[in-house]
């Protein structure tokens, strides 16, 4: 019992793909995710602190660059499904933790599994740090289907994707979350497209609602 196995298992996390099934002009990985991620994060987490808020920057780097490991146990949900009925997400969830449970309690040596236990939960909680989280994932997704619709690619399921990642980022209640909105998403679709799709008219009419 060691370290080992878990070591090795991170290499899976390049081999998950994000949005398995779709079409897509370029592919992201699980472990690609994690760091987009980890680096939004710290974008949003310097908006907070130079506005006057307080953050546990140790704890917001473990929630965002652990955020997504367990998915070496089940994998890449995509998010239209994995968000489709409160239900779905919650038994998902619980698969998740049992497997991680049950992984940490295999491979890990006792000394260190209550440890992990901890790094490998639900991160996306009503901390400041995992508001910020919840929002640098949605950022991730956000930038991902942008990218698709903007080069011509006209999946329902990314029109959906942008779609349900604005209006989620629109109801985190961060001073950060709000800056992105004002001074970065305008900028974001300004950019030329190569689509059919109205980026622009579909991102001012979600956020006028």
């Amino acid at each position: 019992m060691g370290f080992h196995v878990y070591f090795k298992s991170l290499n899976k996390l390049e081999r998950l793909e994000r949005c398995p099934g779709e079409f897509m002009f370029e592919r992201h990985n699980v472990a690609a995710h994690s760091f987009k991620v980890t680096k939004f994060a710290q974008f949003l987490g310097e908006v907070e602190a130079k506005n006057g808020g307080v953050i546990d920057w140790k704890l917001l780097y473990e929630k965002a660059i652990n955020h997504d490991y367990t998915e070496v146990f089940i994998g890449d949900i995509k998010t239209p499904v994995k968000y489709s009925s409160p239900e779905l997400r919650e038994k998902l969830a619980e698969v998740e933790k049992q497997m991680a449970e049950a992984f940490v309690s295999q491979e890990f040596p006792p000394d260190f599994q209550e440890m992990y236990r901890n790094k490998f939960k639900e991160a996306k909680d009503h901390t400041k740090e995992g508001l910020i989280l919840a929002a640098a994932d949605k950022l991730d997704i956000l930038y991902e289907s942008f990218e698709e619709l903007q080069r011509g690619n006209t999946e329902e399921v990314f029109i959906t994707i942008y779609k349900e990642s604005v209006a989620a980022l629109k109801s985190i209640p961060l001073y950060s979350v709000s800056y992105f909105i004002n001074e970065v998403l305008p900028e974001m679709i300004a950019e030329e497209l190569n689509s059919t799709i109205d980026i622009k008219q579909i991102t001012e009419e979600i956020l006028t609602k």
